[in-house]
């Protein structure tokens, strides 16, 4: 899987073709898929009636015309929410509004995409896993995807599942120390590091942790990156894949490396 693969320099749509369509919907996705992103990048939550849904809050109230937490309500109320309302790349026109663009479930964007297509599936709460772990056998998924999580919670249950997963945030953390003082590291119980740039307004040091894990056969994507000059320098450091709103951006800089 290219993912997975150290040689490898995949661009990743991040929640789809964010820059141009809503975040975390099948539009976007397939829009991501059709402008030649490598994988893609999505988060999942449960609704109360157990099922997985993709959307990154808790909540519905910064990306569609409904308000709430997720886990209070059902997969069929979620349809009837407009997951294309705010969606707006100027601040005075919503282009999206009232296209019928809903809240997707997990299996919905799994059917809608290619059978092939890698992907980067973030659990946003631990009361996701067995979901999606059920999810992940029903559709025959292991071989092309890595399941991620900041909570270690998240993803603590899911070792030994036949699949890939991504370090949580206190994970990256330990690494810090012993990578800036080009310290060997233990081999981890995690296949891929997706990390950002800066946590907190605090730059990471992504080259100096690629590095130490690299020798393990860790494999290092980094989000959210929208700038080609960043991306080329990313992958000239090393860096495997560029997790971005743009995927089509991307593309084109890779072609500068």
């Amino acid at each position: 899987m290219i993912l997975l693969d150290p040689h490898a320099r995949p661009v990743i749509g991040h929640r789809g073709n964010r820059a141009h369509a809503p975040e975390n919907t099948i539009p976007s996705m397939l829009e991501a898929v059709a402008l030649g992103a490598d994988a893609l990048e999505f988060d999942v939550h449960v609704t109360r009636d157990d099922v997985l849904v993709v959307l990154h809050d808790p909540t519905l109230d910064r990306t569609t015309n409904g308000q709430g937490p997720v886990a209070a309500l059902t997969a069929a109320d979620l349809s009837q929410f407009d997951a294309g309302a705010r969606f707006t790349k100027d601040g005075r026109t919503f282009p999206w509004r009232g296209r019928g663009v809903t809240v997707p479930t997990f299996d919905a964007v799994i059917e809608a995409l290619p059978p092939t297509l890698p992907l980067i599936v973030e659990i946003k709460t631990p009361a996701a896993t067995p979901v999606l772990r059920r999810a992940i056998v029903r559709h025959g998924l292991a071989s092309r995807i890595i399941v991620a999580g900041f909570d270690p919670a998240s993803t603590r249950d899911l070792r030994g599942g036949g699949f890939a997963l991504g370090a949580s945030t206190p994970d990256v953390a330990r690494l810090l120390a012993p990578a800036l003082l080009r310290q060997r590291i233990a081999r981890p119980w995690f296949q891929a590091l997706c990390i950002p740039p800066q946590h907190r307004g605090i730059p990471v040091p992504v080259s100096a942790i690629a590095r130490a894990a690299r020798p393990h056969g860790v494999v290092t994507h980094v989000w959210t990156i929208n700038s080609p000059a960043k991306a080329q320098r990313l992958w000239r450091q090393g860096i495997q894949g560029i997790i971005s709103d743009d995927p089509a951006l991307m593309i084109a800089a890779r072609g500068g490396v």
